[in-house]
């Protein structure tokens, strides 16, 4: 399979806290969440990375396979295991709590990275935590990105910043570094807030079109999204549910943004889309197994027009 979406990161099998205390196990990682989105959407999916040799890691494998995610640039390690994080809950939101330091993933370098299978891709996702792992893994995004761009590949970045992985100013200075070689920017607004120093959307969005990317996606939460392109920017409204549980809710955005660019929506429909699969996806507990398919969110979308 060729891929048309390749997704760069570090996968982690998921612990998330019920209502009775007890921790359920899923998935997660925000660009393996990504990858299984877009599949889930009907779009083509490679994904790279590291992983230990370990039975978290054979979780994975079996997990990317029954998804339809292409493994073949998956590589295994013997000597570093496979990274993991829990999730709990508060009136504030949900809390992460992660173990991940000396992770195969982490240990990824630009000499590891298969650049011709990026090359084959449509786009490339990366984001702010593939790059905060680790400095080297920050380098291997860099590389991915360059070889992305020699061959006409399109560059996703979402900023996903996680300050407990390294300091403002270093996620920062690495942030914008990457953001200028993106032609898509998935940033969420609170992340941007700290990021740009900036707090209208508006105002957001024109200093990633600045950087020099093309597309602008800015998730706003219940507020919907802020589109912005060199041409124009639109609001595209939230689609309201109740929800359970937010995490991943941003990384299925992305997962269904992509995969609806690459059909041939334009970035306003992807964002519709995309606002419809993020919406349904907080209606359950976890990561991945909320994440709806194609046929739920165009029913869920049906329904709103009809209404």
């Amino acid at each position: 399979m060729t891929p048309e979406i390749v997704c760069l990161g570090e996968p982690m099998l998921e612990f998330n806290q019920q209502p009775d205390g007890r921790y359920l196990p899923g998935h997660g990682g925000d660009t393996s969440n990504c990858a299984i989105a877009a599949a889930r959407q009907g779009a083509r999916v490679g994904y790279l990375t590291r992983i230990g040799q370990d039975a978290f890691g054979d979780e994975f494998m079996r997990l990317w396979e029954d998804e339809g995610v292409d493994t073949v640039c998956v590589e295994r390690d013997e000597s570093a295991h496979t990274g993991i994080y829990f999730v709990t809950h508060t009136r504030d939101g949900h809390a992460f709590s992660y173990f991940r330091a000396g992770s195969a993933a982490s240990l990824m370098t630009p000499q590891w990275l298969p650049s011709d299978y990026v090359a084959s891709a449509r786009v490339l996702h990366v984001s702010g935590i593939s790059q905060a792992i680790s400095e080297t893994a920050a380098d291997t995004v860099f590389a991915a990105i360059e070889a992305a761009k020699a061959a006409g590949t399109l560059v996703s970045y979402d900023t996903n910043l996680r300050l407990k992985l390294w300091p403002l100013d270093r996620a920062r200075a690495v942030i914008h570094a990457a953001m200028s070689c993106a032609d898509i920017a998935l940033p969420g607004h609170d992340d941007a807030r700290q990021l740009t120093g900036l707090d209208a959307p508006e105002d957001i969005a024109e200093f990633y079109l600045r950087l020099g990317v093309g597309i602008v996606a800015l998730t706003l939460g219940s507020e919907g999204t802020l589109i912005a392109t060199p041409e124009e920017r639109r609001r595209i409204p939230a689609r309201k549910v109740k929800p359970v549980d937010a995490t991943a809710a941003g990384d299925t955005f992305d997962g269904a943004f992509l995969a609806e660019l690459v059909r041939g929506a334009d970035p306003f429909e992807a964002a519709r889309y995309a606002n419809a699969a993020a919406a349904l996806s907080t209606q359950g507990y976890g990561a991945v197994a909320p994440m709806p398919r194609r046929a739920e969110v165009e029913a869920f979308l049906a329904e709103g027009d009809a209404s």
